[in-house]
C-alpha cells in the first residue's frame, strides 16, 4: 500500500481506528455535541460524534440541529471551537519559584505531554496548526512544542461548508493535501456510508494496515471527489488576496471609523480564531512571600490593557484596536511568519455578536478614500 492508494473504510473501520488510538495510549479528540453546539472534546465511540448534526452559521449567528433525514457524522462546517486550546492551554504555568537560605530557586513545569490523537479536524484548522507551527513550534515555546511533538491527525474533507466559510479563497480547504496522517472523506446518501481514507505518513499507513479496509471502488473516489468540489464551489464569501496590502495604503480610510462604531472590542474573534496566540503574564506570591508563580493567560490585542506600556495604553480606542488586529493577521503576519494568520475558517465572523465580516470590511479598505 502507499499513501496515494485510496481505501474504504465503514462504520465498523472507523470504531476500529479509534479503538487503534486508543490502545496507542492517546488521548483521542474530535468532535462532539454539548449545550446545542458542535465542540471539541474526547471521543471514545462513533456514537460520540456529532452523527446527523447540520450547522447553521452566519454573521452573529450559530445553530446546531439535528437533521432526521441522514446518519452522517461530519455534516457541519468548522466546529465552534478551534483545536488550539489543546496545545495552547488557556492557562499555563511557566515557571515556580521558591525562597532558599542565600537566595532562591526557579523550576519549570515539565512540558511532555501524553500523545493524542485528533480525529475529524477540517483543513482550515489544520492550516492553522501549520501556521501556529512557524509561530511557536521548533523549541520556540516549549509547552506548545511538547504538546504539538506526537499528534496524530485525522483530517476530514469538508462537504457541508456554511454560509460564513471562505477557505477556498485562502488556499486552505475543503481539502487537505499535507500535513496528516490519514485523511478521511465522508460518503453518505441512501445507499452507504463509507469513508474514502488516505494515507499520508508512514504512521498513517501503519495504523491503516491494522484496520479492516477494502480498496475503494472508483465510483466512491469519484463520488467523493464530487463532495468535495461542490463543498469548494457552494462557497459564498472570497478574500481578494491582493485586499490586504490595498487596505495597508490606507491607515486612516474613513472606513475604520465605521466599523470601529459596529465593533464591541469583545475579544470574540481572536478567542475563536485558531491562529491567534497572544497572551498575557500573571505574577502570584504566596501570604508568606515564599513562592511565587508565572502563569500565561490567553490575552487579546482587542483588551484596552493589552497594550499597556508606561502611563497608559497605545491602542486605547477600538478603532485602532481592530486596525491592530486585523492588520497583522492579514498584513504583517505575511512579514513576520511568511503566510497570512487568516485560514478562511470564518468563525470570526460568526461569533462576531453584531456580525462584522472581516471579507466585506477588507474589501472596502481595500477601495481608495472617496473614490480617488
Amino acid at each position: 500500500m502507499t499513501a496515494a492508494e485510496p481505501l474504504v473504510l465503514d462504520l465498523a473501520g472507523l470504531q476500529a481506528m479509534l479503538d487503534a488510538l486508543r490502545e496507542q495510549g492517546r488521548t483521542v479528540i474530535g468532535p462532539k455535541v454539548r449545550d446545542g453546539a458542535i465542540v471539541l472534546g474526547e471521543v471514545a465511540e462513533v456514537a460520540d460524534l456529532p452523527v446527523g448534526y447540520r450547522d447553521q452559521q452566519s454573521p452573529g449567528h450559530y445553530r446546531a440541529q439535528l437533521d432526521d433525514a441522514t446518519t452522517a457524522l461530519f455534516a457541519y462546517a468548522a466546529p465552534a471551537q478551534s483545536w488550539r486550546r489543546f496545545l495552547q492551554p488557556a492557562k499555563e504555568l511557566l515557571w515556580q519559584a521558591s525562597r532558599t537560605g542565600d537566595g532562591f530557586t526557579v523550576t519549570h513545569p515539565d512540558p511532555q505531554a501524553q500523545p493524542v490523537a485528533f480525529v475529524g479536524i477540517r483543513s482550515c484548522d489544520l492550516a492553522a496548526l501549520g501556521i501556529t507551527d512557524r509561530v511557536l513550534g521548533a523549541g520556540r515555546d516549549r509547552g506548545y512544542t511538547s504538546r504539538r511533538g506526537d499528534v496524530f491527525i485525522v483530517t476530514t474533507s469538508c462537504t457541508h461548508p456554511s454560509d460564513v466559510c471562505f477557505c477556498t479563497s485562502m488556499g486552505t480547504g475543503p481539502a487537505a493535501d499535507s500535513g496528516y496522517d490519514l485523511r478521511v472523506v465522508e460518503v453518505c446518501d441512501d445507499s452507504r456510508h463509507e469513508f474514502l481514507v488516505n494515507a499520508g505518513s508512514t504512521a498513517g499507513e501503519q495504523l491503516l494496515d491494522q484496520l479492516p479496509h477494502a480498496v475503494a471502488e472508483p465510483d466512491l473516489v469519484q463520488a467523493a471527489a464530487d463532495a468535495v468540489q461542490h463543498a469548494a464551489e457552494s462557497m459564498v464569501r472570497a478574500m481578494d488576496p491582493a485586499a490586504p496590502r490595498r487596505a495597508a495604503q490606507y491607515p486612516d480610510h474613513p472606513h475604520w471609523d465605521d466599523v470601529a462604531s459596529r465593533c464591541l472590542a469583545c475579544a470574540n474573534c481572536t478567542l475563536v480564531c485558531p491562529t491567534c496566540f497572544c497572551g498575557g503574564f500573571e505574577d502570584r506570591t504566596d501570604l508568606t512571600g515564599q513562592t511565587a508563580e508565572r502563569w500565561r493567560n490567553w490575552d487579546s490585542c482587542f483588551n484596552e490593557g493589552f497594550s499597556f506600556l508606561h502611563g497608559g495604553p497605545v491602542r486605547a480606542d477600538t478603532k485602532s484596536r481592530y486596525r491592530q488586529w486585523l492588520m497583522h493577521k492579514l498584513v504583517t503576519w505575511e512579514d513576520q511568519f511568511g503566510t497570512s494568520g487568516c485560514v478562511g475558517c470564518g468563525r470570526c465572523i460568526t461569533w462576531c455578536p453584531p456580525g462584522i465580516d472581516l471579507t466585506a470590511e477588507i474589501a472596502a479598505l481595500a477601495e481608495a478614500p472617496g473614490g480617488a
